[in-house]
């Protein structure tokens, strides 16, 4: 079975840095698209970070441009979503998700079609 695990969700202060990680299972990461969503209470899940099949294309939301970072291992079948600078804004449930065969754009939920059980990022004095 398909599935993604997810860890590295916790408590932080603002200005402080969170590394979330993504262990793929029962298949390998090669040719899939990883994508990176997070959603706060009452608001839409939004798309954060992803990166295609091929690992050469990663896109970022503005909020997050130049502090989140988007990587895959595809040797260790994981993806990491490194977070800097955090801001209370950043509080959310965070999802990894992964689509194969998904090359440049990558930037919808819909197009994904294997998501992990989220982890909670909270970011507060």
């Amino acid at each position: 079975q398909l599935q993604l695990v997810e860890s590295g969700g916790g408590s932080v202060q603002p200005g402080g840095s969170l590394r979330l990680s993504c262990a793929a299972s029962g298949f390998s990461l090669e040719n899939y698209a990883i994508g990176w969503f997070r959603q706060a209470p009452g608001k839409e899940r939004e798309g954060v970070s992803c990166i295609d099949s091929g690992g050469g294309t990663t896109n970022y939301i503005d909020s997050v441009k130049g502090r989140f970072t988007i990587s895959r291992d595809n040797a260790l079948n994981t993806a990491t979503l490194e977070m800097n600078a955090l801001k209370s804004e950043d509080t959310a449930v965070y999802y990894c998700a992964v689509r194969r065969h998904l090359y440049g754009r990558c930037t919808r939920a819909g197009d994904f079609t294997t998501w992990g059980q989220g982890t909670q990022v909270t970011v507060s004095s």
